[in-house]
């Protein structure tokens, strides 16, 4: 497990600030959450920390190690990205696209050894979809081809998973199934998520993103309030504890007549 930091972290294009000056960290062993409306630079935050954006200002480390400073291949040794949606672009079989994770521990002509092949038999297994491993990746469905997505990672062994709305177009089913799967990893988790309950009982603390910025952090508790829900989201809610799990509970409210 491993320490992510971002320090003074910004990335803009066409003169607009779509990150801001961000520091955000993940500790050892911890799931961390953005939310924030559609725009608020999610996704890009999270693109430059696994870098297919540089920065243009500011540094991501990784157990105080710039991100970026990494060649590539040691960066995917480190850390592995689980993409918004398993897009069935590929005919490969779920084991070969699971295999994948293996690429950046071997040199460009390694074949997978046995070594290789139980990781990924066991990765399928602990996603639940063992059973798949022969199937073409684009015949699954939309949670099935996320849980494949998880269990490349896993075979990756990476120390940080990043995750962009991992949920995406998953029912109720998949997603709490998919959000259990990374909170269960051992890895040091960011993900950015849009379903304020899935946030608020799956990740250890949150960072509020608006226009670039942060303005909120801490524990789900500390951070859904009426107030700020108000001013980042433009909308009234209720905000309970749930009754079993303890964890804040959204409860949005229709505008006034």
């Amino acid at each position: 497990m491993s320490v992510l930091r971002t320090e003074g972290l910004s990335y803009g294009t066409d003169g607009r600030h779509l990150v801001d000056a961000v520091d955000i960290e993940a500790g050892e062993g911890e799931t961390v959450g953005l939310v924030g409306p559609n725009g608020s630079g999610k996704t890009t935050l999270l693109r430059c920390v696994y870098g297919t954006l540089a920065p243009t200002h500011g540094r991501a480390l990784l157990d105080g190690e710039d991100l970026h400073a990494m060649g590539a291949k040691k960066r995917a040794q480190r850390l592995a990205t689980v993409p918004q949606d398993g897009q069935a672009v590929f005919e490969l079989t779920v084991r070969e696209v699971v295999a994948m994770g293996r690429s950046p521990h071997k040199k460009f002509w390694e074949a997978d050894t046995a070594a290789d092949a139980v990781l990924v038999r066991d990765a399928l297994e602990r996603v639940g979809i063992g059973g798949l491993a022969d199937r073409a990746f684009p015949s699954l469905s939309g949670g099935e081809r996320q849980r494949a997505l998880v269990a490349r990672a896993l075979v990756q062994q990476p120390a940080l998973v990043v995750l962009d709305e991992p949920t995406n177009h998953l029912d109720i089913r998949y997603q709490l199934e998919v959000l259990t799967l990374v909170r269960d990893l051992g890895t040091t988790n960011l993900l950015a998520l849009h379903d304020l309950n899935l946030a608020a009982y799956y990740c250890d603390r949150l960072y509020v993103l608006d226009s670039g910025r942060i303005v909120a952090s801490g524990t789900p508790k500390e951070v859904l309030t009426p107030g700020l829900l108000r001013q980042v989201y433009g909308v009234d809610a209720e905000v309970g504890s749930h009754p079993t799990t303890g964890a804040p509970t959204v409860v949005y409210l229709p505008p006034s007549a």
